[in-house]
């Protein structure tokens, strides 16, 4: 384990090259170019606050704040688990000709859609302070190792459907199933402490609620997150990590011939 890690680090360059040219590709051909990662999480903020502030109202106040802390960070989400799965069937002609830990790849999957949450943040800062809820200097620096948790987490899911992805094709499908599925045992357009205390229990079987919790913690209550929300949030990102990486490990000798 510690020796694919060294050997990861190693070839961080590579995983830099590959994360520049995606995020070029993605925006060089278009019209809007870069505008994309801050339009479409507005229109996401905007289509939910109008189903859940308009048509079915909220009684959370400031809903389009609240709303905005986790909806950047599960787009980030999605969209890393997406694009992930993908991401070694999508490199096949690297695999099958050079040498380098294929887990680059997902890697470099997850940290693209990364610097794209990143950017997407200016968003939830500027409707943050302009909102009025504003920002506490003395949570605000635990926001990256939020960010970092939810990097984390997201490596080993990706890591993990990218090698599944291999042998099974139709795992790229059924990922993006189970995403809409996912989004709604997140409490992200809700508030989690109004639930009945058996469904906030099966709540958090999701490693996602403790991650969303701790977002919002920050960026709407202006408080340090739950201990316990962090303590879960860590537990579920190693966990995710090692065991994807043991089962990419495990089954990487045949992607060759598979491809």
């Amino acid at each position: 384990m510690f020796y694919r890690i060294k050997e990861l680090i190693e070839y961080r360059y590579m995983i830099y090259s590959m994360v520049k040219r995606d995020l070029r590709g993605r925006y060089q051909k278009s019209v809007l170019g870069i505008l994309w990662a801050f339009l479409f999480p507005l229109f996401q903020i905007g289509i939910y606050t109008f189903v859940f502030g308009v048509i079915f109202p909220s009684t959370i106040e400031n809903y389009y704040i609240y709303l905005t802390a986790g909806i950047v960070p599960w787009t980030f989400f999605n969209d890393s688990l997406i694009q992930g799965a993908g991401s070694i069937i999508g490199g096949s002609n690297l695999v099958t000709k050079i040498y380098f830990p294929r887990e680059v790849l997902p890697i470099a999957a997850v940290t693209a859609k990364f610097v794209n949450m990143l950017l997407a943040f200016i968003i939830v800062f500027l409707f943050v302070i302009g909102g009025g809820v504003g920002i506490n200097p003395l949570v605000i620096w635990y926001l990256p190792f939020v960010m970092l948790m939810e990097y984390v987490l997201c490596v080993g899911f990706a890591v993990f459907f990218s090698a599944v992805t291999v042998y099974i094709r139709d795992m790229e499908y059924i990922v993006g199933i189970l995403l809409m599925a996912w989004i709604w045992g997140t409490p992200i357009m809700y508030d989690m402490d109004k639930l009945p205390q058996w469904v906030k229990t099966i709540l958090l079987c999701n490693p996602m609620t403790s991650v969303i919790q701790s977002y919002h913690a920050i960026l709407y209550y202006k408080k340090m997150p739950d201990l316990n929300y962090t303590i879960i949030g860590w537990a579920a990102a190693i966990a995710a990590f090692v065991l994807g990486e043991l089962i990419f490990a495990a089954v990487e000798g045949d992607f060759a011939e598979e491809l």
